[in-house]
């Protein structure tokens, strides 16, 4: 797999596993239309990084765009393909839901159709533990039923696990959805809680706890995701020969299609998380306790037993760690 298309490259997950394989000597081409649903400027950044490779080439517009998308699939002839662009966030699909259909569906058709018309030997993309939705039996696992979303944003991810299951059984195409676990770290998005949290901790304002603090989350620090992913670009998923419609397995198939979840398989209490980011700053926060958001879930934890045993990784960075070496990035980054 030496020629990778990483599709919302210049996002935040996107950066961070192009840079690996950039490192590890594969060639990819990044496609990224720097929208902006959060600062455009922190995806320049990141683009910039990426720029300083010999092997990464930039593709600047929307996956949306099907005539572009079959275009560069034609000329590219990519051996595999990550899709990690999406209109991402669980709250803001309360406000914007057909920016959700625009990318998350009819973007992902076009990878899928991009992937058809043009062998590409293995499909990764993006899921969320958000498929999980009103499930409650911890830690989650691939292999229980997750057919009861609360967001619109879920429901997008779990759209694409069946339409790539579709594509599996038609095509033969060999797909892996990779459902991650609350991803923080180094490069992170502003609008998730580390980078909020930090923001206004050190601005003095307000941090606002969901739920009255009743939160738990397997929070999973982003090398960790990317070394999974990176890991399981080589690893082609196959048939499961035991798989039976009588009894069928939420997580394999009869054809070349798998799930795993990345998570740190470690939950933690959001009062905890907020403990260690206030150690790290040397600053306390001042906490506005809310009730609990729509879409929104308690809990999520994440059962990786497929994937310690299939490709031979757990991660198991500590928050301590992690969030640690978060805020030595936001304060060089930021100059503070």
């Amino acid at each position: 797999m030496h020629k990778i298309l990483v599709t919302g490259a210049a996002g935040f997950i996107g950066h961070n596993l192009s840079k690996r394989l950039l490192a590890a000597g594969r060639t990819v081409v990044g496609l990224d239309n720097l929208n902006d649903y959060y600062d455009p400027n922190l995806k320049k950044a990141r683009l910039a990084e990426l720029l300083a490779f010999p092997g990464f080439r930039h593709a600047y517009f929307d996956m949306a765009d099907r005539d572009k998308m079959a275009r560069l699939f034609a000329e590219e002839q990519f051996d595999a393909v990550v899709n990690l662009a999406a209109q991402a966030g669980v709250r803001y699909s309360l406000i914007n839901p057909h920016s959700y259909v625009d990318t998350n569906i009819v973007g992902f058709l076009n990878v899928l159709e991009g992937c058809r018309h043009n062998k590409v030997k293995h499909l990764l993309y993006a899921s969320s533990s958000s498929v999980y939705g009103a499930n409650t039996a911890m830690p989650f696992s691939v292999h229980d039923n997750v057919d009861h979303p609360v967001s619109l944003y879920a429901a997008s991810k779990k759209a694409n696990e069946l339409m790539a299951h579709s594509y599996s059984h038609l095509y033969g195409m060999p797909c892996t959805g990779l459902r991650f676990f609350t991803v923080y770290g180094p490069w992170g998005r502003p609008d998730m809680a580390l980078f909020l949290f930090t923001k206004a901790i050190l601005e003095g304002k307000p941090v606002n706890i969901f739920n009255n603090g009743d939160m738990e989350r397997d929070f999973t620090y982003i090398d960790d995701i990317v070394e999974g992913v990176f890991r399981l670009i080589d690893h082609l998923p196959v048939p499961n020969p035991a798989w039976s419609g009588d009894a069928p397995d939420s997580a394999t198939s009869y054809c070349p299609w798998r799930l795993y979840n990345i998570g740190n398989n470690d939950k933690q209490k959001l009062l905890h998380y907020i403990d260690v980011l206030e150690d790290c700053l040397g600053k306390k926060a001042i906490r506005n306790y809310m009730p609990m958001q729509a879409g929104d879930v308690r809990a999520t934890y994440a059962n990786v037993d497929d994937l310690v045993r299939e490709i031979g990784f757990k991660p198991q960075t500590s928050i301590e760690e992690g969030i640690s070496r978060f805020v030595t990035w936001y304060r060089s980054y930021y100059g503070q």
